[in-house]
């Protein structure tokens, strides 16, 4: 039977969830299966629960010090990568394998790591493909790296990831770890025939609403940002641009952000549904009291285990009712899959008042 007309059988006889089930058992054709799957029409220019959904499993995690490192596999499927203001697709390549995804996190704390990553390949001694995964954006594996990687058959393989120092500002518990590289070995066994049997589902009603998957259990940190009240400090509020959500916290007097004395001006970026971090964002400040503007400047990335992946800055004396105005000088340079790539471009300035 051919895809397309399995699919409008499918259309007719469900309505919610269309298709449920792997490639084999629903009868597609391998290799062409996951070459053009369904895209929503008419696109929000926002998060949207996407057409299809693909699962993904595990090949191994590993450690090295305090970071750990999780190996995972999917269909070969499209993404967007971002570069500056604007994105362009990746489309599957004829002689893609697998799409492999790579998490690292902090084994302590539990926080993920927005770190460059390197990923070798290698079959009986023999490197067969290196590269550095895209950081990426997906609603069921949320914030990762990840590829289309193309293997050299069935057989035995090792994937050895390595990350440099944790570039981002580090505090808290954090501050005095990571400071070094790490990497982590994963031997694993690649059968074609695995790859057929990952879950797949396609949607009806739900597709391009204003809503999003939630993301797989995995035992795998997601990245997923603190809730606003649990942020430390004096909640300023929520905002959102470009359908991210902003969240300010003020954390005043003696703190392990700013030195002298001086408050530390949080702002921590998330989706609007999984609250997954959008690192690689640049961002900066103004505040003003009575309209005259009282400090400006770039908020700088950081790492805390309470915080998580945001952006801060020390400030004088914050007052109330006092004007702060938080601007987006660049979008989050993260790759994206279905249902993000609309998202987090178009992000005018947000104004609080405190």
């Amino acid at each position: 039977m051919r895809r397309r007309t399995f699919l409008r059988t499918g259309t007719a006889l469900a309505g919610g969830s269309l298709l449920t089930g792997c490639l084999d058992s629903l009868g597609f054709e391998k290799r062409s299966a996951w070459r053009d799957p369904p895209r929503v029409k008419n696109r929000p220019a926002a998060v949207y629960h996407p057409a299809y959904m693909e699962g993904m499993k595990m090949y191994g995690m590993g450690t090295d010090g305090d970071l750990r490192f999780a190996l995972m596999y999917s269909y070969p499927h499209r993404f967007w990568n971002v570069t500056g203001q604007s994105n362009s697709k990746v489309v599957v390549q004829p002689d893609d394998t697998l799409h492999m995804m790579v998490s690292t996190w902090d084994a302590k704390t539990e926080t993920t790591i927005p770190a460059d990553v390197q990923l070798t390949i290698e079959k009986g001694g023999k490197t067969v493909d290196k590269r550095a995964p895209w950081p990426m954006l997906s609603q069921n594996m949320g914030f990762h790296y990840g590829d289309n990687v193309s293997l050299d058959g069935d057989g035995s393989y090792s994937a050895t990831v390595r990350v440099g120092s944790v570039g981002v500002r580090r505090t808290g518990s954090l501050a005095s770890r990571l400071s070094d590289g790490a990497s982590a070995t994963i031997d694993f066994e690649f059968d074609t025939d695995q790859i057929y049997d990952v879950e797949y589902r396609e949607f009806g009603e739900k597709q391009g609403s204003r809503d999003a998957l939630d993301p797989m259990s995995m035992t795998v940190p997601v990245g997923r940002a603190p809730a606003p009240a649990s942020l430390p400090g004096t909640l300023v509020g929520t905002k959102s641009s470009g359908d991210a959500k902003f969240v300010v916290t003020v954390i005043e007097g003696e703190n392990r952000f700013a030195d002298d004395g001086k408050s530390y001006l949080a702002v921590s970026p998330r989706t609007p549904y999984n609250r997954i971090v959008l690192p690689r964002m640049s961002l900066s400040m103004e505040l003003l009291r009575n309209g005259t503007t009282v400090s400006k400047g770039t908020l700088t990335p950081a790492l805390d285990a309470a915080l998580d992946t945001h952006y801060g800055a020390p400030v004088g004396d914050v007052r109330s009712g006092d004007t702060l105005r938080i601007s987006v000088d660049s979008p989050p340079q993260l790759a994206r899959h279905d249902g993000y790539e609309t998202a987090f471009m178009e992000m005018p300035p947000m104004e609080f008042t405190v």
